[in-house]
């Protein structure tokens, strides 16, 4: 875990050795899975803190059964991709990086929303959006080094992973408000 926490950290400063230490085996990547774990509650305030969720617990129900869903959902999805790319062997890599990338986004989610809500509506606004593509940069960053891809492949990912997202949410809040 702390090793795949020092690989991402490492990465989110823009330091190519951070993917070093993400693990090339099965089971190193699947113990990457706490990180989802340890993401699920920063979720869980950044929605309710958005005010999108209503604070029931059909609605908090929806939001962890969807982030659950939405998280196994990409990891498997992912699987074709990299065996498209002639990459099925980095797979493990991939997802223990994306794991781990993911809670360090999500650490950078809170200070980023949090900030934006006491600027006012343009500067909220424009931290929000600058937030949003370090995040992004920081996924297809990621995705290109565990993977071994081109940009242009790497952007698929990220793309795929937006898709998810947004697909899931707008599951959840069909759920939640019934």
């Amino acid at each position: 875990m702390i090793a795949g926490l020092r690989g991402a950290l490492m990465l989110a400063r823009g330091r190519a050795e951070g993917i070093m230490f993400m693990p090339l085996t099965a089971e190193a990547a699947g113990r990457s899975y706490w990180a989802a774990a340890l993401c699920l509650p920063l979720f869980l305030m950044i929605r309710l803190l958005s005010g999108t969720v209503p604070p029931t617990a059909r609605g908090i129900s929806a939001e962890i059964i969807g982030f659950v869903a939405g998280w196994a959902g990409y990891s498997l999805a992912t699987l074709p991709m990299a065996l498209a790319a002639g990459q099925g062997a980095m797979w493990p890599r991939f997802l223990a990086t994306w794991n781990w990338m993911s809670l360090v986004q999500y650490c950078a989610i809170v200070p980023i929303s949090l900030l934006a809500s006491l600027l006012p509506g343009w500067m909220g606004q424009g931290i929000n959006l600058a937030g949003l593509g370090y995040l992004m940069w920081l996924q297809w960053y990621g995705t290109s080094l565990a993977l071994r891809v081109s940009g242009g492949v790497a952007v698929g990912f990220v793309l795929l992973d937006l898709m998810i997202g947004f697909l899931m949410a707008g599951f959840v809040s069909g759920f939640s408000m019934r």
